[in-house]
């Protein structure tokens, strides 16, 4: 019998709030081509897409992010097969919102993972056919706020609406005498007067081993540091689910979205995304598709798996909102004289800080593989830019780079190497062999 050969494409996250003005454009001929010559070809959707179809969430991932359904064409054009979209945007316009998404994504026939009326739905792994094979998509969030975990499903009950959540846990270590200090500014500040109660009638539980500092988790350690961990129910259903796809379909693909980072860098992902991202190969994953901080981070091969810790961002519209709730306004002083744009000049202090000024936010990579049944045989890194100093309202449509290649290419190169990884930069593409 004849290996099955597949070629996949991935791309970061796809923040799209506006129309393509042509699908003519060389732009857009040169992206499109390219990913259409992949069998399978995956974004990230970090928007909610409806009219208005659920109110705002009391807090959101940034930005309240909405687009017209229309934008799913454009999506569509770009030849996109397979979407993710379990992030910190996911419930920005609540539950309404999301069951609206669903149900354009649905009506559109799109392949989509990581979100569902219930924790089943959403942790499930989702199926795409192809030509040549058949691929499930994983898809799952670690930024998130806490009540937009999808619930669980009970007999007596019904389950909630929400995303497919990876939490994790944060302990920080601190030397004994450091210990002694937060323990007496604890007693004096009662900042753990809450907690104490709560273990003093049972609502919660005190480790021997660990002081809370207010939602803050301390142990004493020889050296100061951080730690992060992923819940362990969390990823056991994850690998779960990473198992059932493994006897369901040739090729198994998680996606996982997290802004978290190491330290303040936030090109270096956090100690646990690292430990779930290995535990998803070490389940059976043929990759890891990550994405959440919009920049590029490393790339590591792990028994002979990609694992992307970041693909950046592929369209990137967040300050080309149609509207914005009275929060956005209220937290930048506004009130109901002023407009979006009002909004978004306030927050970029006019174009002089944000995202908006960080060029890193501007460049990413489309990744494409080869695999032979479940053997990966090359990645090609094709460097794109989003238009980088270009006005808020025409920046954020990808376009492949053709002068800064090589700049592009040698940062994840380097962001990469920590991780033993060797790529080589060859006519203008980042090229990993195995």
């Amino acid at each position: 019998m004849e290996t099955a050969r597949m070629t996949i494409a991935a791309t970061g996250d796809s923040f799209i709030t506006r129309k393509l003005p042509s699908y003519l454009g060389h732009a857009f001929q040169e992206v499109s081509q390219l990913l259409k010559h992949a069998d399978v070809r995956f974004t990230n959707l970090e928007v909610t897409t409806h009219q208005m179809e659920g109110y705002p969430s009391a807090v959101s991932g940034g930005t309240w992010a909405m687009a017209s359904p229309d934008v799913l064409h454009d999506l569509k054009a770009y030849g996109f097969n397979l979407y993710a979209w379990a992030n910190n945007h996911t419930m920005d316009y609540s539950q309404g919102g999301l069951l609206a998404t669903q149900r354009y994504l649905n009506e559109h026939g799109l392949i989509h993972g990581g979100v569902g009326e219930n924790l089943a739905e959403a942790s499930s792994p989702k199926y795409l056919e192809t030509s040549s094979g058949r691929v499930a998509v994983i898809s799952a969030t670690s930024t998130f706020h806490e009540s937009w975990r999808a619930g669980e499903q009970r007999p007596d009950t019904i389950g909630r609406p929400g995303v497919n959540p990876l939490r994790y846990h944060t302990t920080y270590f601190v030397t004994k005498p450091e210990m002694e200090k937060l323990q007496e500014i604890a007693n004096h500040t009662f900042i753990n007067a809450d907690h104490n109660l709560a273990v003093k009638e049972g609502f919660e539980v005190k480790k021997n081993d660990e002081f809370s500092f207010g939602p803050l988790r301390f142990k004493i350690g020889e050296t100061r540091r951080k730690e992060t961990e992923p819940f362990p129910s969390d990823m056991e259903r994850l690998e779960k689910t990473i198992l059932e796809a493994r006897r369901q379909a040739d090729v198994v693909l998680v996606s996982i979205h997290s802004h978290e980072m190491k330290g303040e860098n936030k090109a270096l992902p956090a100690q646990f995304l690292e430990t779930a991202a290995r535990k998803c190969v070490d389940s059976g994953a043929d990759a890891v598709i990550g994405h959440g901080p919009h920049i590029l981070r490393g790339i590591e091969i792990y028994r002979k798996k990609p694992i992307f810790y970041s693909l950046g961002n592929f369209i990137f519209h967040n300050e080309t909102v149609s509207v914005l709730p009275a929060d956005f306004y209220e937290k930048y002083n506004l009130n109901f004289q002023h407009n979006v744009a009002d909004a978004l000049d306030q927050r970029s202090d006019y174009d002089t800080k944000g995202l908006g000024v960080n060029p890193y936010v501007w460049e990413s990579v489309i990744a494409k593989w080869d695999m032979e049944g479940e053997n990966v045989t090359g990645i090609r890194l094709h460097p794109i830019e989003l238009g980088y100093r270009l006005p808020r309202y025409r920046r954020g449509w990808p376009a492949l780079s053709h002068e800064n290649q090589y700049r592009i290419l040698k940062n994840l190169q380097e962001l990469s190497e920590p991780y033993g990884t060797n790529m080589n930069i060859e006519d203008g593409v980042g090229i990993i062999r195995f």
